[in-house]
């Protein structure tokens, strides 16, 4: 296994939009078509890809929440690629580049279901600041890191 780590700030080429689509709907039980409509909607999106050779084994999706908030909004490893490093690697890149764009913290929402990603977070320096019920009932939990001291 030998993974490269790629960046993009506008929408990426059709094979690593492609990787990242197939990807989702794996580990998200989501349609691709949802995902497609709210990257085109989100002009600012920016992306940290991994990839297998040819192939999006993890991504990190994020945009500006305001000109002091980076919101990582999107993320999620390959299951064969799980518990080598990729999700801290894309984290640890993604904070680098809102550090590098002037932002002070990253916001991030998850949920109880998704615990790998709370702990993480958590591991990462995320505090919680609050919790709220979507419109869909759905319990979500709010995080924030603060980018510099």
């Amino acid at each position: 296994m030998s993974i490269t780590y790629l960046f993009y700030d506008t929408i990426p080429n059709e094979n690593v939009t492609n990787g990242i689509m197939n990807l989702y709907t794996s580990i998200f039980n989501s349609s691709a078509e949802e995902l497609n409509k709210k990257m085109k909607d989100n002009t600012r999106l920016v992306f940290n890809i991994a990839v297998d050779g040819e192939k999006v084994v993890g991504f990190k999706m994020g945009y500006e929440l305001d000109k002091n908030t980076f919101y990582s909004w999107l993320g999620g490893v390959d299951p064969d690629y799980r518990k080598h490093g990729i999700a801290s690697m894309l984290m640890e890149q993604q904070h680098q580049y809102a550090r590098e764009q002037g932002y002070k913290m990253v916001q991030t929402k998850t949920m109880n279901k998704w615990r790998n990603m709370l702990i993480l977070n958590i591991k990462n320096g995320f505090d919680v600041i609050d919790t709220y019920t979507d419109e869909h009932g759905r319990h979500k939990i709010v995080l924030e890191k603060k980018l510099t001291d």
